[in-house]
């Protein structure tokens, strides 16, 4: 468990955002079983699944848990998901 909070204090800013190449269930499960805490979850329309957790040691303990599906590159998120982007000021 140490492991994980030196990943934190070396990345104090890390996002509780994370994109994983598997299935939204197979996400999920790895949450359940680990009792880290899903905020939301969403599948890609790249493929794969974002999730973001409710803090950021949950996020820290899923990069762990799934480091070899991680996606690192930049994803493709569906517009169902996407918030809107506030109208500017007239």
């Amino acid at each position: 468990m140490s492991r994980l909070f030196d990943l934190a204090q070396d990345h104090p800013r890390l996002s509780r955002a994370v994109h994983i190449d598997a299935a939204m269930q197979a996400v999920i499960e790895c949450c359940e079983k680990h009792a880290i805490g899903i905020s939301v979850i969403e599948p890609l329309q790249s493929g794969g699944t974002r999730v973001v957790l409710n803090n950021s040691d949950g996020a820290a303990n899923l990069r762990i848990r799934m480091k070899k599906d991680l996606i690192l590159g930049p994803v493709t998120r569906s517009g169902l998901y996407i918030r809107r982007a506030p109208q500017p000021y007239r």
